[in-house]
């Protein structure tokens, strides 16, 4: 059984594109109500995949890459510092004038909030240096409180309100407890949950993304009209999407001693950011045509990152490491 569980999850991991796709798809064509038990199932989700990726993680190289986060600082100047300015040039070459401003805001928030926790998964999946991811994830909201309202005051001249004790407990809950137990018991079992993240905690997990992509689909399906200008905006979210995880790339270059593993956590890193934060904000603190950007940016997350991991696996396999 568990051989048979091994291939269905090597054969989900060769067609992750289509595994992000369907959810995608069906989530717009037969939605669910936004409620509670969903919005609990998302989130439990997410703790699970945590936790899987965690089994396959050592807890003192954790402790080792918390203790020498500079790797982490950097990647957190291009996530704060790099996209948001790319994003805002992006909004005064296509969307100029006074008359946009709300949707030139919408590409700056995107591109100012925290990294999003999926990008554990995917670096996981795709054989990422997964202590860097979590100590980033992890630093990224611990000072997005304070950075968020500096952020939006310094641009828009307008003081906002973070519930720091929400957003810092939701964390504590999908990230640093699943995280730290995932990788206590690595240490403890001294890797034997290994071939479980190859097997049935990889074949749940991508069963576990399924569903929180499918949920966020029906959550954003109700809020979109189809017609020109909202096709000319999907083109260029798609750019600035784009333009995240080729950044993320880029960063890992100008590093000394080019390694896959930090490249693909640093492409993930870059590339995803916690849409659901992003909409909650635009919506508590900004007219509805800011949390469009945000809300549209959802329908590329995934995808975008299924398709990366196709390109990494075709062409980051075959080169060298060096340290």
């Amino acid at each position: 059984m568990i051989n048979l569980i091994y291939q269905w999850n090597q054969f989900l991991g060769r067609r992750m594109f289509y595994v992000v796709l369907i959810p995608l798809l069906v989530g717009f064509v037969a939605p669910v109500e936004t409620t509670l038990f969903w919005n609990i199932v998302a989130t439990l989700s997410f703790t699970y995949m945590t936790f899987a990726a965690s089994l396959d993680t050592s807890l003192a190289d954790f402790l080792n890459r918390l203790s020498r986060p500079w790797l982490s600082i950097w990647m957190l100047i291009f996530i704060h510092g790099v996209m948001p300015l790319i994003a805002y040039i992006i909004g005064l070459v296509f969307y100029p004038g006074p008359e946009n401003e709300f949707i030139r805001l919408g590409f700056l928030l995107g591109a100012t909030i925290p990294v999003g926790v999926t990008s554990i998964l995917w670096s996981q999946m795709v054989g990422g240096d997964i202590p860097l991811t979590m100590v980033t994830v992890t630093l990224d909201t611990l000072i997005s409180p304070l950075l968020l309202p500096f952020f939006i005051v310094l641009v828009v001249g307008r003081a906002i309100h973070i519930d720091t004790i929400n957003l810092l407990l939701g964390l504590f809950w999908m990230v640093t407890v699943p995280g730290i137990l995932g990788m206590v018991i690595h240490d403890y079992t001294k890797g034997a949950y290994e071939k479980y993240t190859r097997s049935i905690g990889g074949f749940t997990s991508k069963i576990a993304i399924t569903l929180v992509i499918y949920i966020n689909a029906s959550a954003i399906a109700p809020e979109i009209e189809w017609n020109y200008s909202i096709i000319k905006l999907l083109l260029v979210i798609l750019i600035i999407s784009i333009s995240g995880y080729l950044m993320g790339f880029l960063s890992s270059y100008v590093l000394k001693g080019h390694q896959r593993q930090r490249m693909v956590s640093m492409i993930y890193g870059i590339g995803m950011r916690n849409n659901s934060l992003g909409l909650v904000l635009a919506l508590t603190y900004f007219p509805p045509a800011v949390a469009l950007p945000v809300t549209l940016s959802m329908l590329y997350q995934q995808p975008l990152a299924a398709i990366t991991s196709k390109l990494l696996e075709k062409f980051s396999a075959e080169e060298p490491e060096s340290n």
